[in-house]
């Protein structure tokens, strides 16, 4: 039975029954014979706060909310694990990656290809801590049954989402679903940045040439930033904490918000990934955590050397060893609905798939992935929600060694900073790197595999064989300050570089960012008190403030030299012999204030300036190619907060970017005044914010280029789920907002609400306590029996 009331009547109950269940507080484990009971208390925007008294309930209440917001985002990417996109949508179209669309046709063969292996049967019927936890199992059984009885209750013909409403292809989701989904997740710095060339590989050795197979494609993970403040640097001696993933706008990798709380086990509220039933990023009574991705490697590839004659056969320490096949079959429907199989083999070897790339007479790659057969990482983020100092969320992270592609930062009430890669990294020691090397890629490692010498090694501390362990992971705790922002560790701290760590995990004393640099740098401005906020140190507010402060790095690091430029040749020759006068543009850059807010004249003109001077230049043989460096004073790295720095206006590239970019506004009419709430949008909402290449902390991305009306495609990427939190004696406070809004239904009350307090430059004070969450006057609660 489902009842929804306003708070007036639900109060009473409600206090209830937290009072009953803080009496005798439940074990976590499964609701007794698959019975499930969840309150969802809905305060502003939205936001669910799921009550239950063990993990089953807890995830039966989630389930449903998630599906009362987002059910059709869902249902398209079950079909999208089980391989089934090409039967009701065709081969040729493109899948619902949000991360690596693909075309329906591949992205079936690979998921397919996953399904056949039996890794996930092989992961889940290990015990915990190498597979889920019966509080995991409950959380994810009744996360589905949530998920499926508000499917139930509503009817596909009755969901209030066009997207899916009477779509033939929406039905109930299965465990295997979930489990697939969090599978996936792993995989996101590995095998699922490689799975066309995973599916295409019965086709490459069919064809093989020499040199043979597509041209590799490693797709880049989303990024993030990332503060943990200590006691030393906050006004009041708290611990605090700053998420801001970036992460994509659209499709299964959104973030939902989400509070979620069984009296007296667990207390959590942050961003939780679609279809993943717990928090990964967010805060407790006593600690904060965020995730940043991480510069280690998830992986590595390995040249095999194939038998003389026989190409599906390859040599280890001299003898063969023949490669697996493995039958695929997806349905496909055709223009007329019709449905037809269509068969693909894999091959796979002792390091894992063999991929579609350079498959030659002689050698062919194979993929190792380290996540390939992880799922430890959902325990590890529902111990860590449960921790109570940075400690016990270090514990956790040594019980479980699950993190899959991500840094983690988080913060105590004790005022306790942390820094960890205790992500899963390739066991490739630096001398072994160098022995086994078989080509100098500077996007993998690519090792020989015609040795056993080339394995990965083993730590005795690790839980797995063929990854580092705790011991060796880059990690810093601090009473100031840490942060990151996609960077290698160095300089998680300037105070106390990390530098000993194995280069797996990334480089040391390289040129930095300018995001990463804009970070540093506001934290900085911030203890000095020089950022004009106010006393030095961290409060609330001015870390709210710090990070909405849409600064520009590269504008200040080069706006100065280019002012002397204008000054010097007020008209340019563009790349293809044009004059061009710059005055009126070089004017509108010198009164731009700087920054990427929704007024800030002159911000995308300088967007477009700053691509141009990064875009391909015409060589002197006329060929296209990069720029050479156009930084007046190089990088050094002694100095490497402050260098690269100034702009090289004797070269050439410099005055043809400036001149190119004025043209193309001139020639189309576009104002040179252009500002970012005329030109980027998300829907019917404009957008502030500039590109992490111009060195923006908060920055978005745009699905493609400024077209000729001034206007770019909507935002795609970015800033996604904020989150300020502040750990206090008294309890946390904490300051939110979800960018892109609850609900992917366009026809949601939810769909955009945040979306335009993004807009604005506000946020939203989360409600975390009982007390906090009934007093909200329109409170609605739907109790599931």
């Amino acid at each position: 039975m489902i009842t929804t009331w306003v708070r007036r009547l639900a109060a009473p109950l409600v206090t209830a029954l937290v009072a009953a269940l803080l009496v005798a507080a439940p074990a976590p484990a499964r609701a007794a014979e698959g019975r499930y009971a969840a309150d969802i208390r809905r305060t502003e925007y939205g936001i669910p706060h799921i009550l239950a008294a063990d993990h089953g309930g807890l995830g039966y209440g989630y389930g449903y909310a998630f599906a009362q917001d987002n059910l059709c985002v869902l249902a398209s990417w079950a079909l999208t694990l089980r391989g089934e996109r090409s039967r009701h949508f065709g081969a040729e179209a493109m899948s619902d990656d949000a991360v690596d669309p693909i075309p329906n046709l591949a992205s079936d063969v690979y998921y397919k290809s996953v399904q056949a292996s039996g890794v996930l049967r092989r992961v889940l019927a290990r015990p915990a801590p190498h597979g889920p936890s019966p509080e995991l199992r409950a959380l994810v059984d009744g996360y589905v049954a949530g998920f499926n009885r508000y499917l139930s209750d509503t009817g596909v013909a009755g969901l209030p989402d066009p997207a899916c409403r009477v779509k033939a292809w929406v039905g109930p989701i299965t465990a295997t679903d979930v489990w697939m989904n969090l599978l996936d997740l792993g995989r996101l710095g590995g095998s699922s940045s490689f799975k066309e060339a995973i599916a295409g590989a019965g086709q490459a050795r069919e064809n093989a040439t020499e040199p043979g197979g597509p041209t590799r494609k490693v797709a880049t993970a989303p990024g993030s930033n990332a503060y943990a403040i200590g006691r030393e640097a906050t006004r009041d001696g708290h611990g605090m904490l700053l998420a801001d993933p970036h992460f994509p706008w659209h499709g299964s990798r959104r973030f939902y918000q989400v509070h979620l709380t069984i009296p007296g086990v667990l207390n959590v509220s942050g961003g939780s990934l679609y279809g993943t039933p717990m928090v990964q990023i967010g805060h407790n009574t006593s600690v904060a955590w965020t995730h940043t991705v991480s510069h280690a490697q998830r992986f590595t590839v390995y040249r095999l050397k194939l038998v003389p004659g026989r190409r599906t056969s390859y040599l280890v320490d001299g003898r063969p060893e023949p490669m697996g096949r493995q039958e695929v079959s997806v349905t496909v429907s055709d223009a007329k609905g019709e449905a037809r199989p269509v068969t693909s083999t894999l091959y796979t070897s002792r390091y894992g798939p063999v991929l579609a790339v350079d498959w030659t007479e002689r050698t062919a790659l194979a993929l190792a992935d380290v996540n390939a057969a992880n799922l430890r990482f959902a325990d590890e983020w529902l111990a860590m929600g449960a921790a109570r100092d940075v400690a016990a969320l270090r514990r956790a992270q040594e019980t479980y060694q699950g993190m899959p592609f991500v840094y983690t930062l988080a913060a105590d009430a004790g005022g306790q900073a942390y820094f960890a890669d205790a992500s899963v990294v390739p066991h490739v020691t630096d001398e072994q790197a160098e022995r086994c090397r078989a080509e100098d890629d500077p996007e993998m490692l690519v090792l020989d595999g015609s040795t056993s010498a080339c394995l990965w090694g083993r730590d005795a501390d690790a839980i797995e064989p063929g990854i580092f362990g705790p011991a060796a992971q880059p990690r810093l705790t601090r009473a100031d300050y840490v942060t990151n922002a996609n960077a290698s560790p160095w300089l998680t701290n300037p105070k106390a570089p990390l530098t000993d760590y194995p280069r797996i995990y990334g480089d040391t004393a390289t040129e930095r960012d300018l995001r990463t640099r804009v970070g540093l740098d506001m934290i900085a401005r911030r203890l000095s008190g020089d950022d004009g906020l106010g006393a030095p140190g961290f409060t609330l507010d001015t870390l709210q403030q710090t990070a909405s402060g849409k600064r520009n790095l590269g504008a200040e690091l080069l706006r100065p030299d280019l002012r002397a430029l204008c000054r010097a040749r007020p008209v340019l020759t563009a790349s293809d012999g044009e004059r061009v006068d710059v005055r009126r543009a070089c004017a509108t850059l010198a009164a731009w204030d700087g920054r990427a807010r929704l007024g800030s004249r002159g911000a995308v003109l300088w967007r477009e300036f700053f691509l141009n001077l990064n875009g391909p230049h015409r060589k002197p043989d006329g060929a296209l190619g990069p720029p050479e460096s156009w930084w007046k004073v190089p990088f050094d790295p002694e100095r490497p907060l402050t260098t690269p720095r100034g702009l090289d206006i004797a070269n050439p590239a410099v005055a043809t970017a400036l001149a190119d970019t004025v043209r193309f506004f001139t020639t189309n009419d576009i104002p040179l005044t252009l500002t970012p709430g005329q030109a980027q949008w998300y829907g019917a909402v404009p957008v502030p914010g500039c590109t992490e290449g111009e060195g923006c902390f908060d920055r978005i991305r745009t699905g493609g280029p400024l077209d000729e009306n001034g206007r770019y495609p909507d935002v795609n990427t970015g800033s996604s789920f904020l989150m300020a939190v502040e750990l206090t004696p008294a309890g946390p406070r904490t300051r939110t907002l979800l960018t892109y809004s609850l609900s992917a239904n366009a026809a949601s009350p939810h769909h955009a609400d945040q979306t335009e307090l993004f807009s604005r430059g506000q946020w939203v004070t989360e409600r975390f306590t009982e007390a906090e969450i009934t007093a909200y006057p329109q409170m609605a609660t739907t109790s599931l029996r």
